[in-house]
């Protein structure tokens, strides 16, 4: 893709509530930011609101909106007209939780990220996904499988962050979100998906 090309392009960017990435997530909005025609962020209603030691929720939203230029999307009713309007090329969710997994696989639209997902996936765009979970090896493994047999889902190359203390976790490779959605745009998953521990 050119980046004539890119800068035709509107790119939603939606977060969740693994707070401890974020200070890798905000650098590739920036990227994307300068790359394609526009980026809306949409924040989850907890990530909107609570603050943690990674840092507070007015900052994150600040950041945002200083990046992208747009008021981040923060519920259902500003989520929802994401279909009907076509606003997105492509979306992403980065950092995308456990419970937005099961929510994804399981079809709910109970929050704003759930619901621009939907709504996204309505006109056929497509949805790339950044998992960081520290289940994603037990409870949230079938819904990374359910997901990844659905048409338009995308997910960033994820492997195991701490295979001794945190056996069960799995975190998506930040960085390749770019060249991830870059390929869901042209109708393909990046590979290799799964990385090794050593990285």
């Amino acid at each position: 893709m050119t980046p004539e090309e890119k800068r035709t392009l509107r790119i939603g960017f939606a977060l969740t509530g693994s707070y401890c990435t974020f200070h890798r997530v905000f650098p590739v909005m920036e990227r994307l930011a300068a790359e394609y025609g526009e980026v809306w962020p949409i924040f989850s209603e907890r990530s909107a609101v609570t603050d943690t030691r990674f840092g507070n929720a007015s900052t994150f939203l600040a950041r945002a909106e200083e990046i992208t230029g747009h008021r981040p999307i923060l519920t259902i009713r500003e989520a929802e007209p994401i279909g009907p309007k076509r606003l997105f090329s492509a979306l992403v969710i980065a950092p995308c939780t456990g419970n937005t997994l099961a929510k994804l696989a399981s079809g709910m639209t109970d929050g704003s990220v759930p619901m621009a997902a939907k709504a996204h996936l309505r006109g056929d765009g497509p949805l790339v996904i950044a998992p960081s979970t520290n289940d994603g090896l037990s409870a949230s493994l079938g819904n990374i499988g359910a997901l990844l047999q659905r048409k338009q889902i995308y997910f960033v190359p994820f492997g195991q962050d701490d295979p001794i203390g945190k056996p069960n976790s799995l975190v998506a490779e930040m960085e390749r979100i770019p060249e991830t959605l870059e390929a869901a745009l042209a109708g393909r998953q990046l590979q290799p998906l799964l990385l090794g521990a050593e990285r």
